[in-house]
This record gives C-alpha cells, sequence and structure tokens, in this order.
C-alpha cells in the first residue's frame, strides 16, 4: 500500500455528510425484503478482486441467495459508500477498514451487528478487535493482515558487526553506531503527505509505555487521556530521536516509496526504516535483488520500565466486510463464511496476502515468500493486541489535525509539552 492510498483509506467517514442525508435512522430507508434474498456486495479495486469473484461465484453455486459483487475505483470509493450510506441505495455488504471508519454507521444503526460464536473462532483475535464498534462486531477480516515492524538492510548490518535492536537501549545504540558511520539510522519519509509514517514512532512508544488500553480510552472518546505521563514521555523519546540524527537532516523533505524512503533503504544510505509489512511488495518492485538478498525485517523493539507487553503491534489488523440492514442477513451472513474457507485463503495467499483466519498458516507454504509471510502471520497471531493506525481508528475529523501536531513535533517546531497541548486542543 503506498502513501496515497493509505491516506485515501484514512478518509473514509465524515460524520455531517451522513447527517445531511439523514443518518438519524435507525435503519434508514432500506430494509431486506426476505432473509435469503439477493445481495448487493461493493468492494474496492485491486489485484484480490478475482479471488473475490471467485468466492461470489462459488457462493452463488449453493442456492442459498445471490451476491452481486460491484468493484469501485479507489478515488471513488469512499464518496460513493458514503453518499450511499445515507440514502435507500444501501449495498447490502462492504469493504472497509474497520474502527473508526465505521463508527457513524454504527451510531446511525446502519449496520447489522453480527454473532460472535459464528465468526470468533475462525479468525486471529487482533485481528477481529477493529472489526468490533461499541461493543458490537460488525467488520468481518476479509483480507491479509498489515503490522507495522523495522525493515533494516542486512548488508549494511554486517558491514557494521552489529544485531537488529531487540531493546530500546539497543536502538538508540545503533543510532550512534550508523550517525558515526555516515549512515542515517531510520529512513524516514517526513514530507507534509507522508506524516503517518511518523505516526507509527508515536504508536508504537506509547504502546510499550503504556498498554494498548490509554490509546482504547483516546478512541472511545476521553481526549483527556492525552495528559497521560505516557505521552509526553514518547514526544520527548521522539525529540531525543531526532537531535541524535536517528532520521538525518533532511527527511522533512523525504517521501514514502520508491525514490524515497524506500530507496534510502535499499542503497545502504539508511540502516532501517519502520514501516507497514507492504514495504516489502515496495521494495520487491522497485529493487527486486535488494528485496531478496538484503532485506532484513524484525519486531519493533521493548522499551525498559514500559507497562506494554513487547508483542503488542500496531498497523492495519486487515480490511473487513460489514453487512448493512439493507442486506437479506442470512444471505450476507451466509456469504461472510466464505471469507475462511481453504479456496478463498488459498487464492489470498497466491496474491501474496498474509489472511487472519485460523487455516491460514498452512496456506503459507505457497506464498510467494514463505518466510516473510510466516513472520507476518506469526506477529499477529501471538499479539495480545493489535492497535488499529490512530489515523484511522479516530477518522479523518480527529485524525488529519493529529498528524499535523505529529509532524510539528518531529521538525522541531513544537516542544514535548507543546505537542500534548496541541493535541489536546483538539477536541475541546
Amino acid at each position: 500500500m503506498n502513501s496515497a492510498s493509505r491516506k485515501a483509506l484514512t478518509a473514509f467517514v465524515v460524520c455531517s455528510a451522513l447527517l445531511a442525508a439523514g443518518c438519524g435512522s435507525s435503519g434508514g430507508g432500506s430494509s431486506a425484503s426476505s432473509p435469503t434474498g439477493n445481495v448487493q456486495f461493493w468492494t474496492l479495486q485491486d489485484p484480490t478482486n478475482t479471488v473475490q469473484q471467485a468466492q461470489v461465484d462459488a457462493f452463488n453455486t449453493a442456492g442459498t441467495g445471490k451476491v452481486t459483487m460491484s468493484v469501485i475505483s479507489t478515488d471513488g470509493f469512499k464518496d460513493k459508500v458514503r453518499t450511499a450510506m445515507g440514502s435507500s441505495q444501501m449495498p447490502g455488504i462492504f469493504f472497509n477498514w474497520g474502527g473508526g471508519s465505521l463508527n457513524d454507521y454504527v451510531k446511525a444503526g446502519k449496520l447489522v451487528s453480527l454473532d460472535p460464536s459464528i465468526f470468533s473462532s475462525h479468525f486471529l483475535p487482533a485481528a477481529l478487535q477493529a472489526g468490533t464498534v461499541n461493543g458490537k462486531l460488525v467488520g468481518i477480516p476479509a483480507r491479509g493482515t498489515q503490522p507495522v515492524f523495522l525493515f533494516y538492510d542486512k548488508k549494511v548490518f554486517a558491514d557494521a558487526g552489529v544485531q537488529p535492536p531487540k531493546t530500546w537501549a539497543d536502538l538508540t545504540n545503533l543510532v550512534q553506531v550508523f550517525t558515526n558511520k555516515g549512515i542515517t539510522p531510520f529512513a524516514l519519509a517526513g514530507s507534509a503527505t507522508s506524516s503517518w509514517t511518523e505516526l507509527m514512532w508515536i504508536e508504537y512508544l506509547v504502546d510499550r509505555l503504556a498498554g494498548p488500553e490509554l490509546f482504547k480510552k483516546i478512541a472511545a472518546g476521553d481526549w483527556s487521556q492525552w495528559n497521560d505521563p505516557a505521552i509526553l514521555k514518547t514526544a520527548e523519546m521522539v525529540q531525543q530521536l531526532v537531535a541524535g540524527g536517528a532520521f538525518g537532516k533532511n527527511f522533512a523533505s523525504v517521501n514514502y516509496g520508491a525514490g524515497g524512503s524506500s530507496t534510502l533503504l535499499a542503497k545502504g544510505k539508511a540502516a532501517m526504516q519502520l514501516m507497514g509489512s507492504w514495504e516489502y511488495a515496495t521494495q520487491q518492485a522497485a529493487d527486486p535483488n535488494f528485496a531478496k538478498n538484503d532485506l532484513g525485517y524484525v519486531a519493533f523493539p521493548s522499551v525498559d520500565g514500559g507497562q506494554g507487553n513487547p508483542a503488542d503491534v500496531v498497523g492495519n489488523p486487515t480490511n473487513y466486510l460489514s453487512v448493512t440492514t439493507a442486506a437479506a442477513k442470512t444471505t450476507a451472513v451466509d456469504f461472510l463464511k466464505t471469507t475462511w474457507s481453504d479456496a478463498y485463503v488459498q487464492g489470498l495467499v497466491a496474491k501474496g496476502e498474509v489472511p487472519v483466519t485460523d487455516n491460514a498458516k498452512a496456506a503459507l507454504t505457497k506464498a510467494p515468500d514463505p518466510a516473510y509471510a510466516e513472520f507476518q502471520y506469526n506477529l499477529v497471531a501471538t499479539a495480545p493486541a493489535f492497535t488499529q493506525s490512530w489515523d484511522q481508528a479516530l477518522g479523518l475529523t480527529l485524525g488529519t489535525p493529529l498528524l499535523t501536531e505529529i509532524q510539528k513535533l518531529f521538525n522541531g517546531q513544537s516542544s514535548p509539552q507543546q505537542f500534548v497541548s496541541g493535541v489536546l486542543a483538539i477536541k475541546h
């Protein structure tokens, strides 16, 4: 996933648009006339659409209702769904990103609350979290997982005679090692459009210092939690990294991807990069030899004295399918059960995805890079908590100004205390 598409995913729901279209009703103008009728399924255009179509075709041969899939381009997807959800033309099932992108739809009574007993045993627990909103299961995992972790250049590390960091002390020591060698310790895309890459550092440090519960409280609406000492400590740690040269001197002008931070890593100009699992695909497309021979990856390190579990993960747990009140519910729920079928899981794996189903691990032996796929799967399978990317969990209204405050902190335009005050001021 590149920076442009990720930004598009973040800007998914704006409640005011729903309110203008009459989102206050519990079920809207649409209702299913029969529990086993036909269902419209809207999905995002991407390389896995062929796998989804095969899933639809197989389901439709069973005779329990028909599903019709509509593929919508990335640029128009969020707007089309938002408009439809405020009208009588809602799809029965739609693709989404979980978390904050579903909050307004849940509040408006547009989504069907699904029975956890049907689905929970088939998915990794950490991946179901972002599909649960206000205590209701409204999103079922339907794609691969996208955890964030550290990528590194094996050759650069071997030449320096060092190992990837396991602790924060290791990490800060490596900053000194690589700056002494004239190598940027961490490639960082800090341009105006890439501030989400800086958010990853904040997410992990807060998790390691305070555990996942702190952000859960914030996402649930308690904005005063930004006063927690772990937030200020995180900002101070970021300030120390920047001052110590961890990201070099010009990161504010670097974009994410080929030609930007990923190229700095591939060309040995940077030793590491904190990034989502899609970084492998980015490197494979731009520099396949580097991806095959020298691209390493490890979990984010522990932080001494922190309350968070070092096995916790942040990022995008997966993408989801949700059922609306316009759907023939029995047909829709039966279709969602196909998301853990062997054929569907194997189809995703063949496309380079790492599904979050309980039967995925056996299929990963046929992944394009089995070792990398299994690393991701195990990272998520053993994670006590998988915190969704904050900007997506909070939604556009709160997530966008948060990114602005984070960028000011990294650029030295705000002190750690000013960062805390600035974030608190976002929501009065």
